[in-house]
């Protein structure tokens, strides 16, 4: 088994990349990368060009490079999730699993934000993946936003599965958990 988790994306531009001021790969992403490979699992986190402006054929062209399989797990978080969708649709590939974060479907902001939004979210989910995964995973929460839990039912609606609604998580990023550790993620992931 090999796990790929993909991050979503910030709202603003992050000015400084180093590791220790970017945002859009932290949260639990290196927690749960950390657990897994100390039980021998090799983990992929790869950190997707301008995930601010993000473009989705720019994304599936570095993303299909990557070792995906039949014994592959796909996590992906809020827009990360939404890619991970629409990759799968794109493409003819087996998966082992595909857990879904916090998942977003809907385009917001203004002017070229809200356009490039579009691009990015404004996609018809299909429901061939349903074949090519052996099991999907939603992850929501009582306190996400109003349009994170209508995204989280649009892609539950269309791909079935489990859909777990933990309490408290908010966008399941570190200041709505209030830790990196996701637990519940890790033993999706490892059943």
């Amino acid at each position: 088994m090999n796990v790929i988790i993909l991050h979503g994306c910030p709202y603003d531009e992050e000015k400084a990349m180093s590791l220790e001021e970017r945002t859009y790969d932290k949260h639990w992403i290196p927690w749960v990368k950390k657990k897994l490979e100390k039980g021998g699992i090799e983990v992929e986190a790869p950190h997707m060009p301008n995930p601010w402006r993000a473009d989705y054929e720019i994304w599936k062209e570095g993303f299909s490079k990557l070792e995906i399989n039949e014994d592959t797990v796909l996590v992906g978080h809020s827009c990360g999730a939404a890619f991970l969708v629409r990759w799968l649709g794109d493409i003819d590939k087996k998966v082992k699993k595909l857990i879904l974060v916090a998942p977003w479907k809907i385009p917001y902001g203004e002017g070229e934000r809200l356009e490039l939004k579009k691009k990015f979210y404004n996609y018809q989910i299909n429901p061939e993946i349903k074949k090519n995964v052996a099991k999907i995973t939603i992850f929501t929460s009582d306190d996400e936003e109003e349009d994170g839990k209508k995204s989280a039912k649009i892609f539950h609606d269309a791909l079935g599965g489990k859909l777990v609604e933990l309490k408290g998580n908010g966008h399941y990023c570190l200041e709505d958990m209030g830790t990196e550790e996701f637990p519940e993620l890790l033993e999706a992931i490892l059943e």
